[in-house]
Parts: structure tokens; sequence; C-alpha cells
């Protein structure tokens, strides 16, 4: 494989693949994808497979003063912190904006739509790439409410640490490529182009 994947849609088709290779007959199944990049690889796995695609939405909480650095993740019902300790009334403003995104997201991509029941379901659960792992991790939370058969993670792209540490939470882990020199998942794809709302909800309309 090149050093780096083409876009989104290469990784979704040699993550079908490998999902197939490893997984000839998994059945029950339901491709669940972190929006907005994380739909377009599962996309294309949920048709190369024949799965149903929804989402589940979580959100990455930043550090007081450097948002992009990750120190926690919510979903809608779950919170994950990492290990920095953050003053709490920091912290409790943050999750009640970003679960406000988070309803706003659902809203918007899913509309009316009744929500899928994902008890007794195989569930591969898929992004463009894991980099801390916090929003992954909350949304892993998430759909361990609703007692799901089986949570397999596919991913394109994750560094060693990361891996296994969800290794720890769910059935199965698959990630074509670990990377110990890790520093954004956009410096695996060759166009890691911005995902926009309505492709989200292009997408979603198949399903």
């Amino acid at each position: 494989m090149n050093d780096s994947f083409k876009n989104r849609q290469e990784a979704g088709r040699l993550l079908a693949e490998e999902i197939r290779r490893r997984y000839p007959d998994l059945d029950n199944g339901i491709v669940l994808a972190l929006p907005r990049g994380g739909v377009v690889v599962g996309e294309k796995i949920a048709k190369d497979l024949g799965y149903l695609l929804d989402i589940v939405v979580t959100r990455k909480i930043g550090a007081p003063g450097n948002p992009e650095y990750a120190i926690g993740a919510v979903s809608a019902n779950t919170i994950v912190l990492g290990k920095e300790s953050v003053d709490k009334q920091y912290l409790d403003k943050a999750i009640k904006k970003e679960r406000q995104e988070i309803r706003r997201r659902i809203i918007k991509y899913c509309g009316n739509r009744t929500v899928r029941q994902l008890k007794g379901k195989n569930i591969l659960l898929v992004d463009d790439g894991l980099a801390t792992g916090l929003t992954m991790m909350a949304a892993i939370k998430e759909i361990r409410r609703q007692k799901p058969n089986k949570i397999i993670l596919a991913v394109p792209v994750a560094p060693p640490k990361t891996t296994d540490d969800i290794k720890k939470i769910v059935d199965d882990v698959i990630v074509l490529k670990i990377e110990s020199l890790f520093f954004a998942v956009g410096q695996f794809y060759t166009d890691f182009s911005e995902v926009s709302d309505q492709e989200v909800i292009k997408y979603l309309k198949d399903f």
C-alpha cells in the first residue's frame, strides 16, 4: 500500500476488503460512523458489504486556551475524560456546549427519522482515523448502553497507544495502518478535504 490513502473513499474500500476477509459471514451488521469524515469512509464500507449506515455523534472537549487539544469527549449520554486535571466549572460549561452541538447535528443529519435499535446488532464502528481516541471511546460507551452483540472498530489509521487502549473496550479492532510517527489523521491522506453537513446528509439518505 502507498504511504497515504488517496481519499476517504479509498480508505473505506480497503477497510471493507479487510472486514470481508476477517468476517466473511457477519450478519445483522450495521455501520456506525462518526461525522463528518467517518461518514464518507462508512458509506463506502456499508455499500460494499451491504450493511445499513447510521451515525453516532460525539464531540471533543478542548483544553482551556488550546481547543484543538482534546482533554475529553462527550456523547449524548456519556463522558470520557483524559488524564489532565481541569477546572470543574470550565468542564461543565464545555460539556453543555458540546452536547448542544451534538443535538443540533443529530437533528440536522437525521431529521425525524426513527433512531435505529442497536440491541443484538453487530456494530462496525468507523471513523477516518484516530488520534487520541477520546471521541471514539465516548462513542463506544454510548453504543454499549444499547447492548449490541459485538462492536468491531474499523479505521484506516491510528497510533499504537490509541489502538491498544481501544482494544480493551471493543470486541475487535481493524486498523490498516498503525503509525508511531503520528501528528494528525490528515497526514495519511493525499486528499483530506473537509466534509460538509450537506455531504453527510446526502450519504445517509441512501440508507
